[in-house]
């Protein structure tokens, strides 16, 4: 019986490398890519999350599961940008050595496959990373994780409701308003920066359709009653010219029927959100909508020039 041909795609340990022929000199060689203390992989392999929470429980083989942002990023999920890989056990005390962040669960949690590599369900990666993520950056998780068909609005709010651990004020205060339908990051944060201002709450993903009850037109955010458009626009409509002309051109055609579009950039969001929410106040009273008083918690999410705020 022949043994299977070691596969140099696959994350191994360095005995594991010297017993299939390769010396310490060729482990540290062009050929080889470290990815942690005695963990080695091809050179030419990429990185993705998959391979990593690979790596990560072979050299923790006490770890059983990915978890926090590794789980996040399996999932498919947007979440903020982490040096570390995050695996979690039932066994041992949390530890966190070599770039690999080992957490340490009292029981097991409700757990996926993803790639081939066991992670945290969506509810339990939400409520564990309620302890490290800003509201803003939550909230995003949320919307993300329901877009990618993982969980829903609902299913966030009553695990959080039930949940007691670090983080927990967050993530209720986050999984409220986490919605259906939203398309990208930036989306959320245009959103968030209307409703922690104290501004009515936008619908999202509204569909314009045609007399045939056709789909002409997808909105972000609109105040449908008024007729008021938030959309944000991204790099992406400008790198892809034909379908970004396409874009105007059917915004041209509703703001024919009577529609107001406030057009957000990403500049808009990090530089000058002080100003984006007045271009907004603006914008609904035009539309004839009551404006309330602005409230200052979008200040502490949104740190930009305040002073330009209505």
């Amino acid at each position: 019986m022949t043994s299977e041909p070691f596969d140099l795609r696959r994350p191994f340990r360095r005995r594991a490398g010297l017993r299939a022929g390769y010396t310490d000199h060729q482990l540290r060689g062009p050929a080889f890519r470290r990815l942690f203390v005695d963990c080695f992989v091809a050179a030419g392999v990429p990185l993705t999350p998959s391979l990593l929470a690979r790596a990560a429980l072979l050299v923790r083989p006490g770890a059983r599961f990915a978890s926090h942002h590794t789980a996040a990023l399996l999932l498919d999920a947007a979440v903020p940008a982490c040096p570390d890989v995050h695996v979690g056990t039932t066994g041992t005390a949390q530890s966190r050595r070599g770039g690999v962040v080992e957490h340490r669960y009292t029981r097991r949690p409700e757990l996926v496959r993803r790639y081939g590599v066991l992670a945290t369900s969506a509810s339990r990666t939400f409520l564990d990373l309620a302890a490290s993520l800003s509201l803003v950056e939550l909230v995003v998780l949320g919307d993300s994780l329901v877009r990618k068909g993982h969980t829903s609005p609902g299913a966030l709010v009553e695990a959080a409701t039930s949940h007691s651990g670090r983080g927990a004020r967050r993530a209720r205060e986050a999984a409220r308003l986490v919605r259906s339908g939203v398309d990208s990051p930036r989306e959320t944060q245009t959103r968030l920066l209307l409703v922690l201002a104290g501004l009515p709450e936008p619908a999202v993903d509204v569909r314009i359709r045609d007399d045939d009850g056709e789909v002409v037109r997808r909105l972000d955010l609109a105040y449908e009653h008024v007729l008021l458009a938030i959309e944000y626009d991204g790099r992406q409509h400008i790198e892809r010219q034909q379908s970004w002309r396409e874009d105007i051109g059917r915004r041209e055609e509703l703001q024919n029927t009577g529609w107001r579009f406030v057009i957000v950039v990403s500049d808009d969001l990090t530089a000058v959100p002080g100003a984006t929410l007045a271009r907004v106040v603006a914008a609904m009273r035009a539309a004839g909508m009551r404006v309330p008083r602005l409230r200052d918690d979008w200040m502490r999410h949104f740190p930009g020039r305040p002073a330009l705020a209505a």
